[in-house]
Order: C-alpha cells, then structure tokens, then sequence
C-alpha cells in the first residue's frame, strides 16, 4: 500500500520542479551547525510560512550520515486514544516515494490516522533532499503518554537513526503575545527541562516531550536552532503562528 500524498499543493508545491527550487533556496540560505544531532523538533506549517525555519535543522542532516528516520507526528483531525504507526509500504511525495521500515512495537495499527494528517508529510520533501537513502517510521500521535511513546522508540534507535518530532508552537495570538508564550518552548526544549516543556503551547507537545524524555535518558544536549512566527515571514502581526527548530545531539 502506498500512502498517496495529501499535503501537496496546500503545505508545499505539487510541481516537482517547484517543489525542489523552493527547498534547495531554504537550504542555501541558512548555515549548518556542526554537531551530531540524534534528534530534531521540526515545524509543520506551510513551507511559505515555516520552511525557513525547517531548513536550519535539515541543513544539518545533510551533512550526516543517516538512514533511518523516525517521524513523530500528532493526529490534527482524528482523535485517538493511543498512538499509530504507519502500515503503508511506501508514502509518496511529488518528489516520488519513500519506504517505510517495518518494525515491532506496542502503538496501534491505525492507518485512517495517517491519511489525511499533514504534521509527518510536510517533512518528507526535505528529507528527500537532504538525503540520499533512507527508511521512514511514521508515528502518528493521537491521546498518548510521552513516556510509553518513548520507551517504544528507545528500542529502535541506532546510530544511523534521527528522530523528528514534528510541531508548531503557538497559535493566533498578536505578535508580541506570541513571542512571549514561545518564550517558555525557547528555554525549556533546548535545556531539556520537560517540567516546564509541559507548559508550553504547541500542537505535538506530545511528540516533543518523548523527545526531550529519550534525550534525557540518552545523555543529549539540547540547542535552539531557530525561532520565528508568521508575523516574521508576512508582516501580518495579528494572529500569528509560532515556529521553532531544536536540535538533540551527543
């Protein structure tokens, strides 16, 4: 079963070619940091919104060496009790398909979750780019404890592997508001400080807090790559979104 693309025309261009261009520009336009990243908070926004601030964590993963990504999303659409990793056998971009790795875990076997979700498709187009080959272990969260979502994911990870959780943090706030709410997810996600990560605002705060736990356990630092809202990219400051990429590293 190949899992169609859902996102393309509405998150990030249909065209390939567009598609590519608009990526290759995020890239060239933002400095790698040079560090052995495990783990990533990445946005999931529009890319005309977000893509900027995505590019500064997937700038980094282009310069690893890294086969094995597994992608923590949260479930916008369809609520449910627990969490869904993907059954497909492929998921598909305009940038073509990519292969999901099989593999044994107690989440769910619930695909529905999946097909319309936008959080783990929008970070597949730059994946594609930055990498040459690579398996996906798409993670859908629905009403779940970080806790048991991480001692799944402990068991997977090898040294070739990335985790991305993938979210937005606050939403439609004024801009000054805006920035002082994501003030909390600036300090604490980067200082592994999940007491106060609790508190913040983001749609997959889930996703972020079994980040933060697996890197605690790992004995990872923690390090704000880049923080920007909406109101950066279109000057409208009324109602705006938050945006911020972390990065996790030995």
């Amino acid at each position: 079963m190949i899992r169609k693309a859902f996102a393309a025309g509405k998150f990030y261009p249909k065209d390939k070619e567009k598609l590519e261009r608009m990526i290759d520009e995020f890239l060239e336009n933002v400095k790698a940091e040079r560090i052995d990243a495990k783990g990533f908070v990445m946005p999931h926004a529009g890319y005309l919104y977000s893509g900027k601030v995505a590019a500064f964590g997937y700038k980094i993963i282009k310069s690893l060496k890294m086969n094995r990504i597994v992608l923590l999303g949260p479930s916008h659409f369809i609520p449910f009790a627990g969490s869904s990793i993907s059954t497909a056998e492929f998921w598909e971009t305009p940038l073509g398909k990519v292969k999901v790795e099989k593999v044994k875990t107690e989440f769910l076997d619930f695909e529905e979750a999946h097909r319309y979700e936008h959080s783990i498709e929008v970070q597949l187009p730059f994946l594609q780019k930055v990498l040459d080959d690579f398996k996906i272990i798409p993670i859908s969260i629905g009403d779940d404890d970080y806790e048991f979502i991480a001692d799944q994911i402990e068991k997977l990870i090898d040294n070739k592997t990335i985790i991305i959780a993938s979210s937005d943090l606050s939403h439609y706030y004024d801009y000054k508001t805006a920035v002082k709410i994501d003030e909390k997810a600036n300090k604490s996600i980067p200082n592994l400080d999940i007491k106060n990560a609790e508190k913040i605002e983001a749609c997959g705060k889930t996703a972020i807090l079994s980040l933060m736990k697996i890197a605690n356990d790992s004995g990872w630092l923690g390090k704000k790559l880049f923080y920007a809202n909406s109101g950066d990219i279109t000057g409208d400051k009324d109602q705006v979104v938050g945006y911020g990429c972390y990065a996790f590293y030995e």
